[in-house]
């Protein structure tokens, strides 16, 4: 059994997160609507009647804006702890009680076989968390939404295989920008989203041998690019004595396009 995902978007559009294993397909987050998630799931031959089930991160529209049809289409349950139910239930539209399952902060859950680990993170939502996959050995970690990296998160997530990790602005762009002071200040804050240079500098302290990939998520349209985000973290982790490209590899995700299915 090997632990299979991908980054289906990600981005401030829209966010969603394929991880499988045997039969058991776990959809975290649908952020699009469902005709845009059924598209990217098209894109890397995952039919949507398949999924077992979908995790809910916390209640932003980027993360559930197809929840409800998704949920809906394909009588998936759903899972997300109690405050985040109580602020997305007014989004999501009407599912039956049969589809909704709590899934606690700090707490493991398995499903098939993959053990998913919740844990908290800083971000302006109700109750926002993240999780952690783990199998036979095998560890997929997302992390993103969070306006900085605690020592307790760089703990539960640290030594993963892969990491899906926030780098969601360039500090400088970000200064510079078309945005007005108040929504700068709300990202550049303790609950808004973790900068190219903070997500390198945490990643210098998580990542072990055993990291095969690092991709760049969350990437913002206005304040950050692609090529930016990837150089950034690079240069931070190559000046801290990781070799990248050899050991462990960066990669792009992208909110309209999903990444090929990586099997650790």
């Amino acid at each position: 059994m090997t632990l299979r995902f991908s980054v289906l978007a990600s981005g401030s559009t829209g966010n969603a997160f394929f991880i499988e294993s045997g039969d058991e397909r776990i959809l975290v987050d649908a952020g699009l609507s469902g005709k845009k998630m059924e598209g990217l799931m098209e894109q890397v031959d995952i039919d949507p009647a398949s999924l077992s089930r979908i995790l809910v991160t916390h209640e932003h529209s980027d993360h559930i804006k197809g929840l409800g049809i998704m949920a809906r289409r394909y009588n998936l349950p759903v899972y997300a702890n109690e405050k985040t139910w109580q602020a997305m239930e007014g989004q999501i539209g009407k599912l039956s009680l049969d589809q909704k399952f709590l899934f606690g902060m700090e707490e493991v859950q398995t499903f098939g076989g993959i053990d998913v680990e919740s844990f908290a993170v800083s971000h302006d939502a109700a109750d926002p968390m993240f999780y952690t996959f783990h199998q036979d050995g095998k560890k997929v970690a997302l992390v993103t939404d969070l306006g900085y990296v605690s020592e307790r998160i760089k703990k539960t997530v640290e030594g993963a295989d892969a990491y899906v990790f926030e780098s969601n602005h360039d500090v400088s762009m970000l200064r510079m920008g078309r945005y007005p002071w108040n929504v700068k200040r709300r990202i550049l804050g303790d609950s808004g989203h973790v900068s190219n240079e903070d997500a390198a500098l945490a990643l210098t302290d998580i990542i072990t041998d055993q990291t095969k990939r690092i991709y760049l998520a969350h990437l913002s349209l206005d304040n950050n690019m692609k090529d930016l985000a990837r150089m950034s973290v690079s240069n931070i982790l190559e000046e801290r004595g990781f070799e990248l490209g050899t050991k462990v590899a960066l990669h792009d995700t992208d909110p309209a396009e999903a990444t090929p299915i990586f099997e650790v």
